[in-house]
């Protein structure tokens, strides 16, 4: 895949040699909060996340979670597009370590995201779905312009309530 480029940001698909990022990534607070703990606790669990999960998503789709970075390298996120089984349409995840959040930096690139599969995949609809109690990324749902939809009482391996969102594109 071809990388996503917007102003401030550049999206990319992963490498092994993002496992530091991914480390830390997984282990925020709020990614253990509001998405879960993936076991991710050495370099290795790092690099066989990326390569078991990250990877496999664009062998299998051609899509799947983006390293967001700044322009000069920096990596600040992620961001992508997921096809999960139990939804009929595909859906934006999103992601940033503390000190890039509330700059702007997730809705630039949930935006460039869901264009690039508008355009290239031939998108009519995108989803979204979150813990109700995760104010941040309900705020950038509605910003990119869901709709709040139903609560997923059926949601996998999770005893939280989870809001799903929709919109036609």
């Amino acid at each position: 895949m071809k990388d996503i480029e917007t102003d401030r940001l550049i999206l990319s698909e992963f490498s092994l040699d993002d496992a530091p990022f991914i480390l830390e990534m997984l282990n925020d607070p709020a990614w253990l909060e509001f998405i879960g703990d993936r076991s991710v606790k050495t370099l290795d669990d790092a690099r066989d996340y990326i390569a078991n999960k990250l990877q496999k998503a664009f062998r299998e789709f051609g899509f799947g979670m983006l390293l967001v970075e700044l322009k000069d390298g920096t990596p600040i996120g992620t961001c992508g597009l997921l096809k999960r089984e139990y939804l009929d349409d595909l859906d934006i995840g999103f992601a940033f370590l503390p000190a890039f959040r509330g700059k702007g930096y997730a809705l630039e690139a949930a935006s460039a995201t869901i264009e690039w599969g508008k355009k290239n995949l031939g998108m009519k609809r995108i989803l979204a779905f979150t813990d109700a109690n995760n104010a941040a990324s309900i705020t950038l749902i509605k910003k990119l312009g869901l709709e709040f939809e139903r609560l997923m009482a059926d949601f996998p391996d999770d005893d939280a309530e989870i809001e799903l969102y929709g919109k036609d594109i």
